[in-house]
């Protein structure tokens, strides 16, 4: 569903003179003096976490990183956190503080500061949800529309076996994305939120492109490995679809990517394709190509 959504609210809604880029990417872009970059995220007891599981205090830490990993992809810098809770009844005092917690936590690592938001009760399941306000860097904003035909593909860090704790406690690529932006220029980005296969996918329709992949090349975590021995799903399958690993996927000019280290601060680099003009997503196949199925996690 959300894909389609989105394709419908991007013809029905205006973009006025203010939004330099709106509804499509990881954050909009706002065309003030100096830009803000705002970001928003909605997470579900049941879909994003189990609370009875994880406890409210990891709730707290992943809408924070959530919402910083989408300020990372856009190269922005963090400023402000705004976060709003549906709290269930029976424990909204106790799951609250819990929360806020864990946000702070985050806030204090990443010197941002939780600036305001608000809280209702009710008789439904926890719903957490946050904005996050931060402004471009001096190089500006990586979007995913300006990917260009001849440009690797660069992944950070390992993919796949989310759900084995990933996806409730990994870091947002902010220093990550510092450290990149001062050897390279990026030409597009994303964090991989719904898997590498929907989030290049995302990349390569905005840029009016395609991709080819070295599947071999794929870095596969050693939890998506574990992970296979459960599901019968190769490991390969996990690191393409399961989503929430919160890496970044970038596009640049192949002689930028050769700038790049094999690793930066223990977080590997690792080219995974190129861009081509043919639409879709591809890989060999003997001495040709086939197209892939763009395998992630799809809102119904």
């Amino acid at each position: 569903m959300e894909h389609s959504f989105i394709a419908w609210l991007r013809q029905r809604v205006s973009h006025l003179p203010k939004v330099k880029l709106g509804i499509g990417d990881d954050a909009a872009l706002l065309d003030t003096k100096s830009g803000i970059v705002v970001t928003t995220d909605s997470l579900c007891d049941g879909t994003h976490f189990i609370l009875s599981e994880c406890g409210a205090r990891a709730v707290g830490r992943k809408v924070a990183a959530v919402n910083l990993s989408d300020l990372a992809a856009m190269n922005a810098e963090p400023t402000s956190l705004f976060l709003s809770l549906c709290l269930p009844r029976a424990s909204a005092s106790e799951v609250a503080v819990e929360i806020v917690e864990g946000v702070l936590e985050h806030c204090e690592r990443f010197s941002v500061p939780l600036a305001g938001g608000d809280t209702n009760v009710w008789d439904g399941p926890l719903v957490v949800h946050m904005t996050a306000i931060g402004e471009p860097s001096e190089q500006g904003c990586w979007t995913r529309s300006g990917a260009k035909v001849g440009d690797a593909i660069v992944v950070s860090g390992t993919l796949g076996g989310s759900l084995l704790g990933k996806h409730l406690h990994f870091e947002p690529r902010l220093s990550l994305a510092k450290s990149i932006r001062s050897l390279v220029t990026v030409h597009a980005a994303t964090d991989i939120s719904d898997g590498l296969g929907v989030d290049l996918l995302n990349i390569v329709t905005e840029s009016r492109c395609g991709a080819r992949l070295e599947l071999d090349k794929i870095p596969i975590s050693d939890a998506a490995k574990l992970r296979s021995q459960a599901t019968g799903q190769s490991p390969l399958d996990h690191a393409f679809g399961d989503g929430e690993d919160f890496e970044l996927l970038m596009a640049m000019d192949p002689s930028e990517a050769s700038k790049l280290p094999a690793e930066i601060d223990g977080v590997p680099l690792t080219v995974i394709g190129e861009i081509v003009s043919r639409t879709g997503l591809w890989t060999r196949e003997g001495t040709g190509w086939k197209q892939v199925s763009a395998k992630g996690y799809i809102h119904r």
